[in-house]
């Protein structure tokens, strides 16, 4: 029979043990049409990369498949008529990924990074970069003389320096 990986996507409105009755009722399904459910694999509520149908989060499931094409037609018309799923996807595939997918082996790195507490705020993190290739506004370019300005520089040109003085 045919190998094929599933992910669906539940609505977040809906609890985890509900969730976790949808992915028994698709496995159910599958069973009935004579196909088996190799991995399953609940990745819990994550973040949408955008909002689908007002919901910003979901119930993410993965299933590993094997069985006939017409009980995965069976199991994505089941998809698509019920309510509690926002999206899924199935694929078929050579053979299947043994061990966790990357996901589940993603998801322990939160524990591995330093937490907001641990960083010293005020550090100052400026000493680690390269140098500018302008210098800054507040002095003068090398290359030129600073320029010395004079009551009689800032008068105009047809006026004389001492009438620019007196006014």
């Amino acid at each position: 029979m045919p190998l094929y990986e599933n992910v669906f996507i539940a609505r977040q409105d809906i609890s985890g043990a509900q969730a976790e009755t949808l992915a028994d009722t698709f496995t159910q399904l599958i069973a009935d049409h004579g196909g088996e459910v190799k991995k399953r694999e609940n990745w819990g509520l994550r973040n949408l990369a955008y909002r689908m149908n007002k919901n910003r989060k979901g119930h993410y499931v993965l299933f590993n498949i094997d069985a006939p094409p017409p009980a995965i037609a069976e199991l994505e018309r089941t998809m698509r008529i019920n309510e509690d799923v926002l999206r899924y996807m199935t694929i078929r595939v050579d053979e299947h990924e043994e061990g966790p997918s990357p996901i589940m082996l993603n998801r322990g790195g939160r524990e591995d990074r330093p937490r907001r507490g641990d960083r010293d705020r005020y550090d100052d993190r400026r000493d680690d970069r390269p140098p500018m290739d302008r210098p800054p506004m507040d002095r003068p370019p090398m290359d030129r003389p600073p320029m010395d300005h004079s009551p009689a520089d800032l008068a105009p040109p047809d006026q004389a320096p001492s009438e620019a003085v007196e006014a």
